[in-house]
This record gives structure tokens, sequence and C-alpha cells, in this order.
């Protein structure tokens, strides 16, 4: 099998932003590198409404700045609403004209001091934060001044819970573990059993180990039509059968898919046999369970045709020292590195100089030479 393995930059030399690098391929990816989907649906009704539907699930997605922007404005609409409520409360009593230091005594000031909507906003803030009453505050003997009181504490008490509940959510939420789960840059294809297979590798960089780790891959190719054919893509771990989860996953561990005359990768690789315009992506999935909560946390990454390295293997990452112990060196993690040419290849060359061997004399010789690499 001849797999060949082209890069744009080698392709478009010219028409390449200085952005664009291997490892950031102008090319459109529909997941990238940090497993995020670039896919939008455009044109779909009630959009709007089915994130209505799910506030929860909305704000959990949300990034942490317009998280902090929602959780500042809800409390800020929540005050300003009720201040206006208790600004038509005294201005529906007759309170705001009023010298509240000597009101009428048939008339029962429902808040006092509440003399302009300053202080409105200002009763508000208070009411909802239970910081005590001061100067302001409301009378016993108004009843609609008590039910307003009742229904913002209510309300308040809902909405604080809900937006607390939503911080903790989201700090500890498993997707929060996904960063520290990393995936080589490139894969290679080579033959350490010599089989070829293509090979990632993915570690863990915290100490706490994950556990249960099962990886899977999915094969997205362009069809001639337009439309987008997904294929499943087994990977097993060293000489493992395919699907068989990791128990323990401390240390980096590179997997494996042999390229087998069924593979659905070997149209991927073979570049010559695809349309120029065919955008083929394989998109790698890794569940684990993490063993101090037990969630299941997932990463995801992708690789383009350009990513993939043929007659390569993988640095090895995995030190033994020398007192006892090993030691995991992630400068060498993902480094590609060329393959060293199997024993097998040999040529012999046959020359007619003399040679004397042992005071013995030879007519002929044979010189075996072996490629050595890196």
């Amino acid at each position: 099998m001849v797999l060949q393995v082209g890069t744009d930059r080698e392709e478009e030399p010219h028409n390449r932003s200085p952005k664009c690098t291997l490892l950031n391929s102008c090319s459109h990816r529909l997941v990238t590198k940090d497993g995020h989907s670039t896919t939008t649906a455009v044109g779909m009704q009630g959009q709007g409404l089915s994130y209505l539907r799910d506030i929860w699930g909305l704000l959990l997605d949300m990034r942490w700045r317009w998280m902090m922007l929602a959780f500042s404005a809800s409390f800020l609409a929540h005050w300003l609403l009720f201040a206006v409520f208790w600004y038509l409360l005294a201005g529906m009593n007759g309170d705001l004209a009023l010298d509240h230091d000597a009101p009428p005594e048939n008339h029962t000031i429902c808040v006092k001091y509440i003399t302009s909507f300053t202080a409105a906003f200002s009763f508000s803030l208070e009411t909802q934060l239970t910081i005590g009453y001061g100067t302001m505050f409301p009378s016993a003997d108004c009843p609609s001044g008590i039910a307003l009181l009742a229904i913002q504490m209510l309300l308040g008490l809902m909405l604080e819970a809900f937006i607390t509940g939503v911080f903790v959510a989201k700090i500890a939420r498993p997707k929060n573990r996904s960063p520290s789960i990393l995936f080589s840059k490139l894969a290679v294809v080579g033959s350490p059993e010599g089989k070829p297979c293509l090979m990632f590798q993915v570690a863990n960089t915290r100490p706490s180990p994950l556990t249960m780790v099962r990886v899977s891959g999915i094969l997205y190719q362009e069809r001639g039509d337009g439309q987008i054919q997904q294929t499943s893509v087994d990977f097993s771990l060293d000489s493992q059968n395919s699907g068989v989860e990791c128990p323990f996953f401390s240390f980096p561990l590179t997997y494996n898919h042999s390229l087998s005359s069924g593979s659905p990768l070997a149209t991927l690789l073979q570049r010559e046999t695809l349309p120029n315009s065919a955008h083929s992506e394989l998109v790698v999935c890794l569940s684990a369970t993490q063993e101090s909560s037990g969630e299941i946390c997932q990463s995801r990454t992708s690789y383009l045709p350009s990513e993939i390295l043929q007659g390569h293997r993988f640095a090895p990452c995995l030190m033994r020292q020398a007192e006892g112990g090993y030691r995991i060196c992630m400068e060498s993690f993902g480094r590609p590195l060329p393959e060293l040419p199997q024993s097998s290849h040999r040529q012999s060359y046959r020359t007619e100089l003399e040679v004397c061997a042992n005071g013995q004399r030879a007519d002929t010789f044979q010189i075996c030479e072996t490629g050595l690499g890196e």
C-alpha cells in the first residue's frame, strides 16, 4: 500500500495566509482541533423558542463573560422591576407628596420615606439583599405593601437559587476536565508490527487518573452529490481488540487502527484518488470516567489528510529513571519520527576485486547494505 500525504502549504505556496500552518489549516473543518463543532443550523423556525425552553442548558453553554453579564442583568432587572412596583404603590397610596415626618393622622404610609424613584429602587435593593431596614421600612397596616413584599422575596429566592445552581453546575461539570486530555497534533501511519496502521497519541496531563477509557472514531467524507457520508472507525490500544476499555489512564497511550483492505481510511490516505474539492476528516472521540467523582468526561479532536504522516512513528515519552520509577517527557509527546526501515530490505552487491581472507583467496565477495535511520 502506497500512502501519499501532502500539505496545502506545498500545493499552494503563494495563496496561503501567514497564519495558515500545517496544524492550523485554512481548510474548513467539521470539528476543530480542540473538539468544537463548526456547523451551524440556518433557516430553522422556532429556534429562539427552543432556546428559551432549555434556559438551563443555554446558560451552561455560555462563556463565563456572558454568564456574568446574564447574572448581573437578571438581578438588576429584578430590582428595577420591583422598584417600579414600589414607586407605583407609593403613588397610588398618596405617599409621594406627603411629609413622612409629619403625616396626616388618618393616612397610613405603606413604606416610610419612599418619595422618589431613587428611594423606591433603594428599598427594592434592601429588600432583595436582606441588608436590613433602616430609615425606610414597610408598615404592617398596609396590606398591599405586605403582599408586594412577599411576592418580591419569593421571586428573589427563586432567582438566587436558579443562578446559584447554574454557577455550581458550570464549575463542577465534567466538561472542565476535557482540556487536561491532550491529543497528538498529528497522526502517523507506520508498521510497528509489520502491518500498516494509523496511530495517534492521547495524554492525561493531571495527576488524577481516568478510568474506563474508550476511544471511537468517525470518518466524514464528502460524496459527489455534496452529502457527507459518515463511517465508523474502530481503534485499539496496542494489541487489544477494538472497543476494549482501558481501565487506567495515567500515562500517554497510543491508539491504532489497522489499515487492512476493508479499512474505511484507505481512501482517506490515498489522496490521489480523491477529488481536490472533496472534504475528508477523521474525528476521534474519547470518553472516560473521573475517578474522584464518577462522572463521565469527553474530549474530541479531528485529523485532516494533511495531518496524517505516512512512514512515521511516535517518539517515546515514557522514560525509566536511573533511581527507579518512570518519568513522562511531555516534550516528546506527539512528536513524529521517521520509521526505521525493515531489516529484510537488503541489497547485495557483487564486485570483481581480489580479496584474501584468513590466507585464502576468494574471487568474489558480497556486501550487504542495511539502511539506518533515526
